[in-house]
């Protein structure tokens, strides 16, 4: 059982219940015993059935607890599953709200959406199944072996010989499994992953001409799964059908000795019964471990995957609940007199790795139009999802208005934030709720003029429903441009004073980004504005430009500045220029 299986709330007084209820299982397993050999025997000794109504009364009242607590144990296990797995999803989602778009990228989000759904799911049938399990495995084989030990010494002695071998060869089949099971969780992300990816990008396929062969790509991700998947289910089978073989092999020989013992007269027939009922009893925990371990292994496996991407953001978690005094004294209203300090700031994705940010010195203050370039992999959007709170800094130190602070993934710095991606994610739901997403409280009038503001009156006008138009997936389907004017429209209606934008119309083509721009920049006024993109045309838009080559700031200054320099940017400027020249 998985260490972090019993790590939620109320998982002690589960276990309490589900040991004592247990023990009360494992007890009227033997009066069921006793009952049924008690009956045949006296039958078998001649006498009449009405004389066995005290056996049969104790066989059945011990039936009906044993199928009792079978029942409780079922109903508790399933309640805690439940919670648990509303925990799990809670701390998941927690995080991916935390974290952003960088962690969904970095995880992909087919895999992301495979965790929160079916991901979940197999967990709570996994935690449901496993802790009533391994506490019976525990327990009943304990009460019944001690029980058949008071009996018959000699049973007792094989039984307690073959227990140890089944648990050991079910310990090599189970890592021979696991093995089966880890391949088969990693073609099941790459299909999930590709599934979401090959559907978004459907549409650019069909229009490249692309769509038929990618089927054949679509084609080697599913047989490769289908492969993996296969394996697994043979071993199953095989574990299975040895775990079941090597049981009835152990209660055959249980029932030999038992046999040769009453043809010589050493043993008596309501004892030898009595034995040979309990025996498949003392091996049903195992082998009901052995038969679910392969159900639930990919609910553990499911488990692992959610817990290590909650822990991705353990380590800024701790370091943000150092800050929180600092954090709760800041004043994280920006105004025009506000400043933001980052000092030899520096980011690692992997402890061992390269930096993505490097040495990063940058101070900004008040309400002023930043531009941030560099070539691809340069450290933009690692730039913009630490300004955004996405992600925590390695090293460097950060302040606000003159206050030290760990990093800026605090609920009062994002209230301040409207945040504008290359794709905006719009939900299924109607135009003007997917409009109030940072306002939800918004009147309809408001609503209508940030519809209007972001240029979006005629898309409106031409949707049946207006406004209460279901657009997201499974609604109507936008082009790149509305999107990007939903995201827009967002913005105008939240009034947040800082606005951050990562490659914004990086897929949108030329004419749609002119169009784009007219609507954006009245938007831009009175906010702290950062932008990344690479397109360079935006720059003479903004009242400072950030310029980054590997991760490192390579220089600042004005579009005029920076074109008289005649540095980095002015060979990016020209190479752009003559690539729209060529064109």
């Amino acid at each position: 059982m998985d260490k972090h299986t019993l790590g939620f709330k109320g998982s002690k007084m589960v276990v309490a219940v589900i040991v004592l209820l247990t023990f009360i299982h494992s007890v009227s397993i033997l009066y069921i015993a006793i009952g049924l050999a008690e009956t045949i025997s006296s039958l078998f000794a001649g006498q009449a059935l009405q004389e066995q109504v005290d056996s049969i009364a104790k066989f059945l009242l011990a039936f009906f607890i044993r199928q009792l607590t079978a029942f409780l144990m079922q109903k508790i296990a399933y309640r805690y599953a439940e919670t648990a797995g509303r925990e799990l999803r809670k701390q998941l989602v927690s995080k991916l709200f935390q974290f952003g778009p960088r962690l969904v990228q970095s995880e992909g989000t087919g895999n992301v959406v495979t965790l929160v759904l079916d991901g979940i799911a197999q967990f709570r049938t996994y935690v449901e199944l496993i802790i009533p399990r391994m506490i019976g495995t525990a327990i009943t084989p304990i009460i019944v072996l001690g029980y058949v030990c008071w009996l018959d010494p000699v049973a007792a002695i094989i039984l307690a010989v073959t227990m140890p071998i089944l648990i050991i060869f079910m310990i090599l089949l189970g890592l021979a499994t696991k093995t089966h099971m880890g391949r088969q969780w990693k073609s099941y992300r790459l299909l999930s992953n590709h599934f979401v990816d090959s559907l978004r990008g459907l549409e650019t396929l069909k229009v490249l001409g692309q769509s038929k062969a990618h089927s054949d790509t679509i084609e080697r991700v599913s047989d490769s799964y289908r492969s993996a998947t296969i394996k697994t289910l043979r071993m199953a089978f095989l574990s299975s059908f040895a775990l079941d073989f090597f049981t009835t092999l152990s209660v055959a020989m249980v029932a030999v000795n038992l046999g040769l013992r009453l043809i010589e007269g050493d043993m008596v027939l309501y004892p030898s019964l009595l034995i040979l009922i309990l025996a498949p009893e003392y091996f049903l925990p195992i082998r009901m471990v052995g038969a679910d371990y392969h159900a639930t292994l990919k609910g553990k496996e499911a488990g692992k995957a959610i817990r290590a991407v909650i822990e991705k953001g353990e380590a800024e978690a701790v370091k943000l609940a150092s800050s929180v005094h600092a954090a709760e004294q800041a004043k994280w209203t920006w105004t025009e007199e506000s400043t933001l300090t980052l000092k030899d700031v520096g980011l690692k994705h992997e402890a061992e790795g390269p930096a993505s940010l490097d040495d990063i010195h940058l101070t900004v203050q008040g309400m002023k139009k930043i531009g941030v370039i560099g070539t691809s992999g340069a450290g933009k959007s690692t730039l913009i999802d630490i300004l955004g709170g996405f992600l925590a800094p390695s090293s460097g130190d950060v302040q606000l208005n003159g206050e030290p602070i760990e990093g800026l993934m605090e609920e009062g710095w994002r209230q301040q934030l409207t945040y504008i991606p290359q794709q905006p994610y719009l939900y299924n739901s109607s135009l003007a709720d997917n409009v109030r997403f940072y306002t939800p409280d918004a009147s309809e009038e408001d609503v209508k003029q940030a519809i209007a503001a972001a240029g979006l009156e005629r898309v409106v006008a031409r949707l049946p429903q207006g406004m209460d138009e279901v657009i997201g997936n499974g609604g109507r389907s936008l082009s790149g441009g509305q999107e990007q004017r939903i995201a827009l429209a967002r913005a105008f209606l939240s009034q947040r004073p800082i606005i951050l934008l990562d490659e914004p119309t990086a897929h949108l083509d030329i004419e749609t980004e002119y169009e784009l721009k007219e609507t954006m920049l009245p938007l831009f006024e009175n906010k702290l504005v950062l932008m990344a993109t690479h397109r360079l045309h935006w720059m003479t838009e903004m009242d400072w430009v950030i310029v980054l080559e590997h991760g490192r700031i390579a220089e600042t200054g004005t579009h005029e500045e920076l074109l008289e320099r005649k540095g980095l940017y002015y060979e990016m400027m020209r190479m752009q220029m003559e690539g729209v020249g060529e064109g």
